[in-house]
């Protein structure tokens, strides 16, 4: 982008314990496991960090002011849906992505396998170049609740800019 842009950086964070009876979607992927996300949405914690990532950089609050697990027209909502409101606001604002890089906590299901799955599909909801997107895979090392497979964690960090 050139210099006369402004440029913002956001980061968010998310966790939600593993349960069975769920299905497990990461970065809008479903993935094979035979426990999954436990929350009021489909519990995505890729796309609940990334949105908060977006909104954050953006100064528009958190996915909890603008989605509220209080209200129960979002029980069970696609997370793509609040990826896709947030992005329209921030384009709203004259604001585009630049980069995104994401840090997945899960000490199961071996991610390895479906992490150029999940950076492709975070590309396409954002209308980014695979290259300005990267998804790392993290264990707990057999230490706290994600080493103990209980729950799996995101952190994003993302890049925005506007003329």
């Amino acid at each position: 982008m050139p210099e006369n842009y402004s440029y913002r950086v956001g980061s968010g964070h998310d966790s939600h314990r593993l349960g069975e009876g769920r299905p497990l979607i990461l970065g809008g992927i479903k993935i094979n496991h035979p426990r999954g996300l436990i929350g009021h949405s489909d519990a995505d914690v890729v796309l609940h960090a990334v949105t908060d990532a977006l909104l954050g950089a953006a100064g528009l609050g958190d996915i909890g002011d603008l989605f509220p697990d209080t209200d129960p027209r979002w029980q069970g909502t696609d997370s793509r849906i609040f990826l896709r409101e947030s992005l329209a606001k921030l384009n709203q604002l004259g604001w585009r992505v630049v980069n995104l890089d994401v840090t997945i906590f899960a000490q199961e299901p071996r991610l390895g396998p479906v992490k150029s799955a999940i950076r492709a599909n975070l590309a396409a909801l954002l209308g980014l170049a695979d290259d300005c997107v990267n998804v790392k895979a993290k264990t707990g090392e057999n230490v706290g609740h994600i080493g103990r497979g209980e729950a799996i964690a995101c952190h994003a960090v993302a890049l925005i800019g506007k003329a």
